[in-house]
């Protein structure tokens, strides 16, 4: 009789363990009444422990636990449940480096906002653990509990800032989004185990190559519901109307969070399951992942056209992101480990450079809500004029956002966000889908309209109050949070093809 009782390898899981246990503490910790500044340091020096963690895992030996026997005798490959290979330690570590600037972003937002520390820290954690164990998950079963771990705490904090009706509608539109969305994927879920009878990833591999043709309806209804459920959570054209008004309604780092750490783990999700559970079926998912690539990228895109505010021109920009990251999943099974090493690449390249224009917009807000005070001015404002010659008076901040929205427009000197669109644009033409090729050509010239236009306005003569041009960068976490950010997109538009190399060798 084989094994029934799994052992935990509790080194494999170390990097989700730190941060569930630390989420745990911070939460009794908030109960005593600990200063706001100091439970932010502590979260942020647990994702720092978690992080090391990662990098110790990734100069020792590759792990895996919860894993089941070949068969009842204990005989054959095991298949585990949790796999930190160099696949998902790189995930992990791009995830947990972006929450710890998250977390920098948020030691001002939380006091100004009047938010509780411990209940922030604690749903941002718990959101964290969701997405680290999501890029490990091998079986379907880990992987929704996962997503939905990474997901339930995130209506909490979109809607965490009190007295604010825009967070609370925000709030209310993501939870009913995920649910028809979780509901879409589990259903999706049933009838590919119908179909197969497992829910690991490599024993629904095998099966579906041997399926009887009978089955083929219902695997393919399965595997297109489980392309919904991903499409809902990376704000994937049809599925992407709730992103602006979250994005809006949201404490600014709480956006930044669903912009980038949601947003990578999503995609390490989906290529896990197309890659390694859905091949022989990638004659169903290649079409749709297609055609959502093009839908997606080419709205985001046109309605980031006509925006006047810079969170909702982000929120559409990330929109239009998501697109260029699905279009080389559309591949198939044609070379589609270097189509897998090229969606991994641009979201490691695309986290540096949006969380650092989020860096930028959430210092240049606090600044000016102090401006507006000091000014008794009680004028809305947000506008992309408010921007408006923010580079003659504060020069690093301004070249700061100016060089990340060059990065996401792909242009020189942001290196990166070009070498990041030449790696996807290569896999796409290399995949046999030219036409998928042709739209993304077409959308990158359009990007570039409202990132420069945007980028040209930091430069400008101001115009209107000059007051909001004229505070200075933010606090210390923030202008941290800045710092990195740029250092990490100068040093990856020196040398992007590190980051190819990296993901060529781990995908």
């Amino acid at each position: 009789m084989g094994q029934v009782i799994q052992s935990i390898d509790y080194a494999a899981i170390a990097p989700a363990l730190i941060v569930a246990v630390a989420a745990i503490v911070l939460l009794l910790a908030d109960a005593f009444d600990l200063p706001r500044r100091l439970i932010g340091l502590l979260s942020g020096g647990a994702l720092a422990a978690a992080l090391l963690s990662v990098v110790a895992l990734a100069f020792g030996d590759r792990r895996a636990t919860f894993c089941l026997p070949g068969d009842l005798r204990g005989n054959g490959p095991r298949s585990c449940s949790y796999v930190a290979d160099d696949f998902t330690l790189l995930f992990q570590g791009v995830v947990l480096a972006a929450a710890v600037i998250v977390v920098l972003l948020s030691l001002r937002e939380i006091t100004e906002s009047e938010m509780p520390a411990g209940e922030y820290h604690f749903l941002l954690l718990s959101a964290i653990v969701g997405a680290l164990s999501l890029v490990a998950a091998r079986d379907l079963v880990l992987l929704v509990v996962a997503l939905e771990t990474l997901s339930l705490p995130v209506f909490a904090l979109v809607a965490l800032k009190r007295y604010s009706g825009t967070g609370s509608e925000a709030a209310l539109k993501l939870f009913l989004v995920s649910v028809v969305s979780a509901a879409l994927m589990l259903f999706g879920i049933s009838l590919v185990y119908g179909a197969t009878g497992a829910m690991h990833l490599d024993r629904i591999a095998p099966a579906l190559e041997r399926l009887p043709s009978e089955y083929d309806p219902v695997v393919g209804v399965g595997i297109v519901l489980v392309l919904v459920g991903f499409g809902f959570k990376v704000a994937a054209v049809p599925f992407h109307f709730w992103a602006p008004d979250v994005y809006q309604g949201a404490p600014l780092p709480v956006a930044a969070f669903l912009s980038v750490v949601s947003k990578a783990a999503g995609f390490a999700g989906l290529a896990i399951v197309l890659a390694l559970g859905f091949p022989a079926y990638a004659h169903v998912w290649g079409p749709v992942v297609a055609l959502l690539a093009a839908l997606t990228m080419t709205l985001g895109n046109l309605m980031a056209l006509r925006q006047r505010t810079a969170i909702r021109l982000l929120a559409w920009s990330s929109v239009a992101q998501s697109g260029y990251m699905l279009a080389p999943l559309a591949v198939g099974t044609h070379r589609l480990p270097e189509a897998v090493a090229a969606t991994t690449a641009y979201v490691a390249l695309y986290a540096v450079m949006n969380l650092g224009a989020f860096a930028v917009v959430i210092a240049f807000r606090a600044r000016m809500n102090q401006g507006f005070a000091e000014h008794g001015a009680t004028a809305e404002w947000d506008t992309l004029d408010d921007y408006r010659g923010l580079a003659r008076h504060n020069p690093a901040i301004g070249a700061s956002l100016a060089f990340f929205l060059i990065c996401l427009a792909g242009l020189p000197p942001g290196v990166m966000g070009l070498f990041a669109k030449v790696v996807v644009f290569r896999a796409v033409v290399a995949g046999d889908v030219t036409w998928l090729a042709v739209v993304m050509a077409i959308n990158t010239v359009i990007g570039l309209y409202y990132y420069l236009v945007w980028a040209v306005r930091l430069f400008a003569t101001p115009a209107g109050r000059p007051y909001l041009v004229a505070a200075g960068p933010g606090s210390f976490p923030v202008r941290a949070a800045i710092a990195a950010t740029a250092a990490g997109a100068v040093v990856l538009s020196v040398a992007p093809q590190l980051v190819l190399q990296t993901v060529t060798a781990v995908s």
